[in-house]
């Protein structure tokens, strides 16, 4: 004679396997503590130039005409579509492997390791001191930055954005944001800046890292959310809350069945 399970034992069995998939709000909601840094201070930074970054550099002068022979692309078919983002990177200055761009007349140009604004000082400096140009305007601008995420989002991908300050919830805007099976207490972000690779960890459940340097993207961050704890307990055998409650049902029925 097979002995009965009982039927309660094996209910509380079920709603343990339940309750193991659950993930507390503590590892849900972001920024818990944001009301402790309402009106800090922002401070906004300058990201540096890079090797293979892709610059739009503008010169111009009391007299226009002056200026023409500084500028790439000068001549009276330059200005084409160029509101295109794309067509401007292919007009645009490449910064090489050492980290110079070729400034037409002017010769090679230092880029790397400054940023915009330092960038249009030295070349207004060169252009002033070389006796070029009196009183020149430079304007320089990076047009290929980027921001990569990966993992549980809705939309991973790589996302191109011309903001000078874009930080990390707005780049997982950009990817529809975490899907509810991502880990929001530490994603990975790995940046390669000045010839070296860090890799840090970000909590999104706390606002105490907004005022770091990692609240805010820099051009080629990768951004990867990992799966929660819940996601890889259930990938290994049944794949989503929705199965468990289907097989959960099946089984309290034969259960009942059993046990009669």
């Amino acid at each position: 004679m097979i002995k009965k399970f009982p039927l309660q034992l094996f209910i509380l069995a079920v709603c343990s396997l339940l309750l193991s998939s659950c993930v507390s709000n503590k590892k849900i909601l972001y920024f818990q503590d944001a009301e402790a840094y309402s009106l800090t201070d922002i401070v906004y930074t300058e990201n540096t130039i890079q090797p293979n970054d892709i610059l739009s550099v503008t010169i111009s002068a009391a007299m226009p005409e002056t200026a023409l022979p500084y500028n790439k692309n000068s001549g009276s078919n330059a200005v084409v579509n160029n509101n295109n983002l794309e067509v401007m990177k292919l007009q645009g200055y490449l910064v090489n492997a050492q980290g110079f761009i070729s400034i037409p007349v002017l010769g090679k140009v230092l880029a790397k390791g400054e940023t915009s604004t330092g960038l249009e000082d030295k070349i207004a400096s060169l252009l002033e001191t070389g006796g070029h140009l009196v009183d020149p305007v430079v304007t320089a601008r990076l047009l290929n930055a980027k921001v990569t995420v990966l993992g549980e989002v809705k939309v991973p991908g790589t996302f191109g954005f011309t903001e000078q300050n874009l930080t990390v919830p707005q780049a997982l805007g950009y990817a529809g944001d975490l899907t509810i099976n991502g880990k929001r207490d530490e994603i990975m972000l790995i940046r390669e800046l000045d010839g070296k690779r860090k890799i840090t960890r970000l909590d999104l459940t706390t606002a105490d890292w907004m005022d770091d340097p990692e609240y805010n993207i820099k051009p080629n961050d990768i951004l990867v959310v990992e799966p929660n704890r819940a996601k890889v307990k259930t990938a290994g055998y049944v794949g989503s809350v929705t199965t468990i409650v289907a097989i959960a049902s099946l089984l309290v029925s034969i259960a009942i069945l059993l046990t009669r």
